[in-house]
């Protein structure tokens, strides 16, 4: 993780979350599922105004509660505790009844009229012979509420079916306006600014709309595991607060740059000027947006005022970005690194060079490895000086050190280097490992054998260094370095076993024919593109005699 001293912003403990439970209540309509939701009060101190599930916190009397209800095979003691507080809150927010009688029917209107809303559910429920229905609450997913919010909670979101016979009637203090809504007309009413809900329940909503029926949500939550966990991230985007949750591109940012969850850091892309990530590091975004650059290529800045910086990947020839370059490291740049030799990575080196020694500082070396033999004519690059796999490139001042390691990773390129920044395990991946979209692996310089073998390379520099972010040559920062490269590695295989499927299923067919099959997923416009990896996995499967 990076030094605490090279955070940006001081750190705070966030706000401990209190264990809470909410349910979605379902039922099946020709149209397809819908889920009940009601209105918050408008002086609620938790989503004022908002739709939202029913549910609320776990109290004491629902961890004493297992007697009086019906537990299932696999449900553990605490999923027991938050199915009975689900089962209450519905009582007392909606009046609607999850209960069994006596001979194991269920309860109805009735039962649920005559019992007082008001008045603790549990000793009701065991004068009338009424047992909770637990057994029929099951998790779907859990969340932890964002940690910049004053107010949170640590809550599983659980499924339920409605039982039938029984209407909901809100409290009127809490609750208003119970509804029935389909997920997919929730989120237009949403969108078109008619119906207020969270983040959470907008991530929920999105997922339940896949289901057809309310069986096949419950069949999804058979496994006794929520179908997904998270813990929200916010920053600004446009002006305004935007929440991500771990598996979406900014996560990993705002993780790195607000460890604490603090709302501070903005996510636009700016190409006018530097984004400070770390103390010690900065990124600079080219203006060369485009299909293969994303929002354009990332250059980095790693050092500081004192001990002068590092300049990885000073991109295309861009005299506007270089001037910025220039500019956010006060002149003071010691090297210049290029993790490869692509068009839109290295022909600003040697002119950032010369704007150091027109200032009158020592030129600064350009480093990295040599385009080789098999580059393109438009990837031809020759550093002052060729890299040593391990090498170490060292900043000192004010007592703080700053020391880039460099790890060879042929695949994408042949000449492609790393690196890793030692005291704050970062790893700069150029184009290895990118952020929203996998790297393209074009022969003869491009190599997939060698690509896979450096992601390996790479795990386990993760795991030596204790790696958790990736900072890429396109996109955001990536978290859970470890896990990134796993599921790059993962995608590629299962890739290249479409591939091979395709090779054996049409073994005369063109590179045309094998791409329409492989890539099946991508959209057509850009199977050129994926026509050229897709070479990269032929040749390994060749290579590797597996046709």
């Amino acid at each position: 993780m990076p030094r605490s001293s090279q955070l940006l912003h001081p750190q705070r403990d966030p706000v401990v979350p209190r264990p809470a439970a909410t349910v979605l209540l379902l039922r099946d309509t020709p149209a397809g599922i819908e889920v009940l939701m009601t209105r918050r009060s408008l002086t609620a101190s938790f989503a004022p105004g908002a739709f939202v599930f029913p549910g609320g916190t776990i109290d004491a009397a629902d961890h004493a509660a297992h007697a009086q209800a019906n537990r299932r095979p696999g449900q553990d003691d605490a999923r027991l505790t938050q199915a009975i507080a689900a089962v209450r809150e519905s009582f007392e927010e909606l009046g609607v009844l999850l209960a069994r009688r006596a001979d194991g029917r269920w309860a109805d209107a009735a039962d649920a009229a005559g019992l007082d809303r008001h008045a603790p559910l549990l000793p009701q429920c065991a004068a009338q012979g009424l047992v909770l229905a637990a057994d029929q609450v099951f998790v779907l997913a859990h969340w932890t509420t964002d940690r910049d919010l004053p107010k949170r909670f640590d809550v599983p979101f659980l499924v339920a079916r409605m039982p039938a016979g029984q209407e909901p009637v809100a409290d009127e203090a809490e609750q208003f306006e119970p509804s029935w809504v389909r997920p997919a007309d929730a989120l237009a009413r949403h969108a078109a600014g008619q119906f207020e809900i969270i983040f959470p329940t907008i991530r929920t909503l999105e997922r339940l709309q896949a289901y057809a029926s309310v069986d096949a949500v419950l069949a999804a939550c058979a496994s006794e595991q929520p179908l997904w966990t998270s813990c929200p991230r916010a920053g600004w985007l446009n002006g305004a607060e935007a929440r991500y949750m771990e598996h979406e591109t900014a996560f990993g940012e705002l993780a790195m740059v607000c460890p604490d969850g603090q709302l501070l850091h903005a996510l636009d892309w700016r190409h006018d000027q530097p984004t400070a990530l770390l103390r010690n590091v900065q990124r600079l975004t080219c203006g060369n947006p485009g299909v293969m650059t994303g929002p354009g290529t990332n250059s980095y800045l790693v050092g500081d005022a004192a001990s002068g910086y590092i300049a990885i990947d000073p991109g295309p020839l861009d005299e506007a970005h270089l001037d910025r370059l220039f500019a956010a490291a006060g002149g003071d740049i010691r090297s210049i690194v290029c993790t490869h030799s692509h068009a839109d990575h290295s022909p600003g080196a040697q002119p950032l060079a010369d704007r150091v020694e027109r200032a009158g500082r020592p030129r600064p070396p350009v480093l990295g490895l040599a385009s080789r033999p098999t580059a393109r004519p438009a990837s031809q690059f020759t550093p002052d000086r060729e890299m040593v796999d391990g090498e170490r490139l060292v900043l000192r001042g004010d007592g703080v050190t700053h020391t880039l390691k460099a790890v060879f990773t042929p695949g994408h390129a042949a000449n492609h280097v790393c690196l890793v920044l030692e005291e704050d395990a970062l790893l700069f991946s150029g184009d290895h490992v990118l952020n929203g979209s996998t790297t393209v692996v074009d022969p003869p310089d491009g190599d997939m054998g060698h690509y896979l073998a450096s992601l390996d390379k790479l795990s386990a520099a993760c795991a030596k260094d204790g790696i958790a972010f990736i900072l890429p040559a396109h996109g955001y920062v990536l978290g859970d370095a470890p896990g990134a490269i796993a599921r790059l590695k993962a995608h590629r295989l299962a890739r290249e076993a479409k591939v091979l499927k395709a090779m054996r299923a049409v073994p005369a067919g063109s590179m045309r024919d094998w791409v329409a099959i492989a890539y099946d997923d991508v959209p057509p416009k850009m199977w050129p593109v994926a026509e050229r990896s897709m070479l990269a996995h032929v040749e390994h499967i060749r290579s590797a005699g597996m046709v």
